[in-house]
């Protein structure tokens, strides 16, 4: 099996933020960009209302037991929501032996068992070296495409029909289920912009403009995470491919599935061409080349630079360095023509079973207690980001930044980008190529013809 950093171009989620929010935060296949590094303390347990509320896992009459063993990431989103369901889970089932396996190197450390043939018989696939569409490709994961159609969560409920977006499918099959959801972006200081009279920017001439008048005032218009390109791509090129191919996200569609074609498109060029135009114009921060996730979103929040590409968990995963004064602003693309819509490009962590678990039963039961509305709430309670339940915020204590995101991501003015996963070469190939057209080695031909190479390998 290989591993590598899981990304994705987006999960489609037209509701999914108007789901029970409280705060951004969150992971890349996104890894959904999650590299975050500090684990939070437990919440506190309401292990007893869950045994009250679910008198097994399963709901009702199987009794679970024997060890199981649960692996997760920690980053941005932290770990209290896994240690209170896992604290709720135990509750409702005190014969089973819950073993967690969890930090944030954990995908590293557990990367010898999955190759060995002996996994954790559950996994939350997020953060770095681990890529759901390689592991279902490999055999990693257990085929859940029949299952999936009738199960029901711990309230009775079928998981298929509270799910804001539906699971990935490759080859027609099902493996994962998405647990969050959360969209790529652009944010910046609306405190800083209202000191300054800068114009928010709604399209690609406001944000033109907006950094014409942010250079002349001494501060760098943009920086992105050069050691991690995939912020960039997924956050400002993937909206602008599909903006170029007249709102149509099927190029993309294309793009994940390694059609030749799809990469040699006017499209792509056109939308590549965005990002010389930033180049050209001196609006990147020169830092961007071989900066990382943490350094990039410092300088952001310091000033030193306006605008960011991240995802809606930045606020959280950086929570502690927030200045008091500064004012989160988000809009999902900045790419698009004057007068045309948004791109959402979404992004999701999945969980999934192994193929090699051994107490598969457990791990199903274990599924179907997590997508309860009851746990969807404590997810957005105490992770800081919105759960793959469908759901209302209109009326929550979410931050203002979640809420400008869900009017965006809630209106029909909005398109809303189902999940691309690409293949790790492909994936890996452009990122590399964007980093060298963002500093003036290749253009955007030169970037085609880099990441058509691999693709065609890829496609054989």
């Amino acid at each position: 099996m290989t591993f590598t950093v899981k990304k994705t171009a987006a999960g489609a989620m037209a509701i999914a933020m108007s789901l029970a929010v409280l705060a951004g935060c969150g992971g890349n296949n996104g890894n959904s960009g999650n590299t975050g590094e500090a684990a939070n303390e437990p919440a506190t347990n309401s292990a007893t209302n869950a045994a009250a509320e679910n008198t097994s896992a399963t709901g009702g009459e199987t009794k679970l037991s024997g060890d199981f063993t649960v692996q997760y990431f920690v980053g941005g989103y932290g770990d209290k929501w896994w240690k209170q369901v896992i604290a709720d889970f135990k509750a409702a089932n005190p014969d089973l032996n819950i073993k967690e396996e969890a930090g944030p190197q954990i995908n590293t450390q557990n990367k010898p068992k999955w190759i060995a043939g002996t996994p954790p018989d559950f996994v939350y696939i997020d953060g770095p070296e681990l890529n759901d569409r390689q592991m279902a490709e490999d055999g990693q994961l257990e085929d859940l495409t029949d299952w999936l159609q009738t199960a029901t969560n711990v309230d009775g409920v079928k998981i298929l029909d509270l799910l804001a977006q539906q699971p990935p499918q490759y080859g027609g099959k099902t493996y994962n289920v998405p647990l969050v959801l959360n969209s790529w972006g652009i944010f910046y200081n609306k405190a800083l912009f209202e000191k300054n009279g800068w114009t928010e920017p709604k399209d690609w001439d406001t944000f033109i403009s907006s950094s014409e008048a942010i250079k002349a005032a001494g501060t760098t218009p943009f920086i992105h995470t050069g050691k991690y390109p995939y912020y960039i791509n997924s956050s400002f090129l993937f909206p602008a491919i599909v903006s170029a191919n007249g709102n149509d996200y099927k190029l993309l569609q294309d793009m994940g599935d390694s059609k030749v074609e799809a990469f040699k498109s006017p499209q792509v060029l056109e939308a590549l061409g965005k990002i010389v135009e930033l180049r050209d114009k001196g609006f990147i921060d020169k830092a961007s080349v071989s900066i990382n996730h943490t350094d990039s979103q410092m300088l952001f929040l310091q000033n030193k630079d306006a605008y960011i590409p991240n995802g809606l968990w930045l606020p959280n995963e950086m929570s502690k360095d927030v200045p008091a004064d500064f004012k989160f602003g988000f809009i999902p693309s900045v790419t698009q023509k004057a007068g045309d819509k948004v791109v959402a490009n979404t992004s999701t962590s999945t969980v999934a079973i192994a193929k090699n678990a051994k107490n598969k039963e457990a791990a199903k039961a274990f599924l179907q207690f997590i997508f309860s509305e009851s746990q969807a709430s404590k997810f957005a309670e105490l992770s800081g980001a919105p759960s793959n339940i469908k759901g209302d915020i209109s009326s929550s204590a979410a931050p203002d930044f979640v809420k400008q995101a869900a009017a965006y991501l809630t209106a029909d003015t909005t398109v809303v980008v189902p999940t691309v996963t690409f293949n790790q070469d492909v994936d890996k190939a452009m990122q590399d190529a964007t980093v060298a057209l963002t500093i003036g080695k290749i253009d955007p031909q030169g970037w085609v013809d880099r990441v058509v190479k691999v693709v065609e390998k890829v496609a054989k």
